[in-house]
């Protein structure tokens, strides 16, 4: 493996592990901005007693977010130095502005949010908490425009010395990869934060803790899923439309299409179709589904790998320009036939919703759902950062001239060994405090107060 393998397996570690954590901290935070709403407009006590729970895991996982998130930033200078020399001058802009304004917003007022309790009247103790979450999504806006200009770059020119400047930030932050990217995402936290609050209700309510509150939980959090799930499909396939306008190696080798076709069908599943195999068995085929997801006409064409490639190399010179075939085609159906799975186990539940404490098969199910969204998520982060391979900026710079070349192999495999191991401490700690807080019991019901103050936070805080 070269030294450009090694470094994009470490960075791909960290970004997998990183990933975990970010959708949920922007899902728990709206929930439990939610849950206090509740509570501030119906003064009842299983709202609030809701609100410390889930805010309790919040905390916990932006603590360990925040760690993860932190490596990668030095991660650009240190392995990638030819990427930051080339495009720091625009990808640095979204990302100074997601350190400087959103992440300032979300950490300041999460702390406000923490130490207001019965400090801050229960109006603005309130608004804290949804400030925060505002944070939460705003930073994901930036983050994710900086990745969608390595998707599809705009607003730049090629200065004198050869490298990428900013010219229009208002076309980095319209770009048309960028905004419905970033609403898949925020979908995607929203749904991955559902199912976790879903999952631990279910957990509760089986052993027959609190009821009535976590079956208000549960009610909730199916509530949210269901519509969420349902849109993020949808925009989910209008993403994949406008990858298909920009990126389209991207589209064609996640259903393995080594040859142009219109109007082109979808394979549930099939056997090989990797590098070395141009002719899979394809498994229950569903007619024009491609060319429909591929560009929203029936009878769409779809351009072949092969055919791509002859471009390609036409344009840009001699090299293999074919991402992996194999991971791309495969993350591409874990992130859709697992997406649907927890649509229709949302479906059940709310079929189920008024006797959910002793729909007894549904909860046992529920409880399993816990690990699914996060299976998504990875899988939908491969799929956009393998499919835009061999690039690391879309038809401006391969992967291989954005590596360090002062960095030896030595060096990257040392350092991927400590990565792996710090995080695999962190994640015993992260999740383990996780887990432990989410069997814990709700809080005591807390004494009367008055509508401008609001109670004393729990010791477990």
């Amino acid at each position: 493996m070269s030294t450009v393998d090694l470094a994009r397996l470490q960075f791909a570690s960290t970004s997998i592990y990183h990933f975990l954590f970010v959708p949920l901290t922007i899902g728990l935070a709206l929930l439990t901005a939610w849950l206090q709403t509740r509570w501030h407009r119906t003064d009842e006590p299983e709202y609030l007693r809701l609100t410390r729970f889930f805010g309790t895991l919040l905390v916990i996982n932006v603590a360990v977010g925040v760690v993860t998130g932190l490596v990668q930033e030095f991660q650009f200078g240190m392995n990638w130095s030819g990427y930051s020399r080339f495009v720091g001058d625009v990808f640095g802009a979204p990302l100074a502005m997601e350190g400087l304004a959103a992440f300032f917003l979300e950490s300041t007022f999460l702390a406000l949010w923490i130490f207001g309790w019965n400090r801050l009247s229960r109006r603005v103790h309130l608004a804290t908490i949804w400030a925060a979450a505002a944070g939460g999504v705003v930073s994901a806006a930036f983050i994710m425009a900086a990745n969608s200009w390595m998707q599809h770059p705009v607003g730049y020119s090629i200065n004198s010395a050869g490298r990428a400047q900013l010219t229009s930030i208002g076309a980095v932050l319209t770009n048309p990869v960028f905004l419905r990217s970033f609403i898949h995402v925020v979908l995607a936290a929203l749904i991955t934060a559902c199912v976790v609050m879903l999952a631990i209700s279910a957990w509760h309510l089986r052993r027959g803790a609190h009821a009535p509150a976590f079956d208000r939980s549960a009610r909730i959090a199916l509530a949210i899923l269901v519509p969420a799930t349902m849109l993020n499909l949808l925009v989910g396939s209008e993403l994949g439309v406008t990858e298909g306008e920009f990126q389209p190696m991207k589209i064609a080798a996640a259903e393995a299409q080594w040859e142009t076709c219109q109007p082109c069908s979808f394979s549930l599943f099939q056997i090989g179709g990797g590098k070395d195999d141009q002719t899979p068995t394809k498994i229950i085929e569903v007619p024009h589904l491609l060319s429909l997801l591929a560009t929203n006409t029936w009878n769409g064409e779809v351009v072949g790998l092969n055919e791509l490639q002859a471009q390609y190399e036409q344009q840009y010179g001699p090299g293999n320009y074919v991402p992996n075939v194999f991971v791309q085609y495969w993350s591409m159906r874990v992130m859709a036939y697992l997406g649907s799975l927890v649509l229709l186990v949302g479906l059940w539940g709310l079929w189920r919703r008024k006797r959910l404490a002793t729909s007894r098969w549904f909860l046992r199910v529920a409880i399993w759902t816990l690990p699914l969204p996060f299976l998504i998520n990875t899988a939908g982060w491969v799929l956009t950062e393998n499919g835009r391979q061999p690039w690391i900026v879309q038809g401006l710079q391969l992967t291989k001239d954005a590596a360090s070349p002062s960095v030896g192999t030595t060096a990257v495999v040392v350092s991927l060994i400590v990565f792996i191991a710090l995080y695999g401490v962190l994640a015993i700690v992260g999740w383990g405090l996780m887990a432990r807080f989410a069997r814990r019991e709700l809080a005591d019901e807390p004494a009367p107060e008055t509508r401008e103050e609001t109670p004393e936070l729990e010791p477990s805080y």
